[in-house]
């Protein structure tokens, strides 16, 4: 009973969660073209631009992947240490996976960087 209860959280957990998070963000982003159209109504005017341009967006990602993959390899590599077990290391290995995206969303913020001057 215990193990198959575990395992019923595991799967409704694994659902629940991302569905939770899309609904959040659709309510909020309802939220605020409800506050929009409401200001619109009453004579105000709201700029509608972007909220971040899109290379500070893949600025923003690549740091947050590449901090996030560089901080579990750091700490694959502390548990590996302190457990004096190297097959630890394979876990760490995982994190190749973000550190990866990461760069390659630097790389694309550079690229978008560098096509904006050669327009310009």
């Amino acid at each position: 009973m215990n193990g198959e209860f575990i395992g019923l959280i595991a799967v409704i957990m694994s659902l629940g969660i991302p569905m939770a998070a899309m609904y959040t963000y659709f309510r909020v982003r309802k939220l605020r073209t409800e506050e929009r159209l409401a200001a619109i109504a009453r004579g105000v005017d709201v700029p509608m631009v972007a909220e971040l341009p899109e290379a500070s967006r893949s600025r923003r990602y690549g740091i947050l992947l590449t901090s996030g993959a560089v901080g579990f390899i750091i700490a694959m590599g502390l548990i590996a240490t302190i457990e004096r077990d190297p097959e630890t290391w394979t876990a760490a290995a995982v994190a190749v996976i973000p550190l990866a995206i990461g760069i390659g969303y630097f790389l694309d913020s550079s690229l978008i960087r560098r096509d904006l001057r050669s327009a310009s």
